[in-house]
């Protein structure tokens, strides 16, 4: 059976989530992956090959938009209010999954 791609569903993997969060102000690639280096305080970190795999795919998705290229040529993301969009819901759905998550284990002697 195939397998269901995450953004089709509407849904984030951790990597294209980190990425799209580190996107709400404007970036080149490796300032994306030094900010959720800074964000995670080197709990997650990203290379480079998966992040630009990440992007296509945030791209394709129109949830994120290269806003162009700056003086060393690097180029920029940004992203869309669809990627926004999506960022609010992910989080809301992430929240209740950690809900779930404590309501069950507190019932096996707490977290």
């Amino acid at each position: 059976m195939p397998r269901n791609d995450s953004l089709e569903m509407g849904e984030l993997t951790d990597t294209s989530y980190y990425i799209l969060l580190s996107l709400v102000e404007a970036k080149h690639g490796y300032l994306i992956m030094k900010t959720i280096e800074g964000m995670t305080n080197h709990q997650f970190s990203i290379g480079p090959a998966s992040m630009y795999t990440t992007i296509k795919k945030l791209l394709s998705a129109k949830l994120i938009t290269l806003c162009g290229e700056g003086n060393d040529k690097k180029k920029t993301y940004v992203a869309t209010d669809k990627g926004i969009d999506l960022l609010k819901k992910e989080v809301q759905r992430r929240k209740t999954m950690i809900k779930h998550a404590e309501e069950i284990l507190s019932q096996k002697g707490g977290l």
